[in-house]
């Protein structure tokens, strides 16, 4: 599946976007944040703060608990700022 961050998420990432095969174990939307943050500090850094980070999937916005397995595009997006 492809996951992309935006602003922040990945400047601290520092990818736009990548192609990912999560383990077996990951289901949820929530589990693979929590794996994401097993990665690497900078997916540490980048979802330290996960709980305002809103997330789509395949272009519509879900939940945590939201099933991945058929996911083909996952986008993570944090709060805006500015105006």
């Amino acid at each position: 599946m492809k996951l992309m961050y935006f602003a922040w998420v990945r400047e601290r990432i520092g990818t736009p976007d990548e192609d990912i095969d999560p383990p077996a174990s990951v289901s949820t939307v929530g589990e693979l944040i929590a794996w994401l943050k097993t990665r690497g500090p900078q997916f540490e850094l980048a979802f330290a703060r996960d709980d305002v980070i809103r997330v789509a999937m395949d272009r519509v916005h879900v939940g945590r608990d939201t099933p991945i397995a058929k996911a083909r595009e996952i986008a993570f997006f944090p709060p805006m700022t500015g105006g």
